[in-house]
């Protein structure tokens, strides 16, 4: 299984973007994601270093969401 980290940009040098999610900051490649005119304050999914896919900040919010309740067990039902 693979999981991708919801990270909104918060700088962007070149090909590199400084990401923030949750309060965490990670360096973060957009090499793959050249073309799709990013911007700082853009969300983007981020997979093992590489920004993947950009996506809104709904699909952002609704993503953490989830994964709060993965890591505190609950079903959201």
């Amino acid at each position: 299984m693979c999981l991708g980290i919801p990270m909104q940009i918060r700088s962007i040098d070149g090909y590199t973007a400084n990401c923030e999610a949750k309060g965490v900051r990670r360096d973060v490649s957009l090499f793959m994601m050249q073309d799709a005119g990013l911007q700082v304050d853009d969300y983007v999914v981020v997979h093992v270093g590489y920004a993947i896919q950009k996506i809104t900040p709904q699909e952002a919010r609704t993503a953490w969401e989830l994964y709060d309740q993965m890591l505190e067990g609950g079903t959201g039902a």
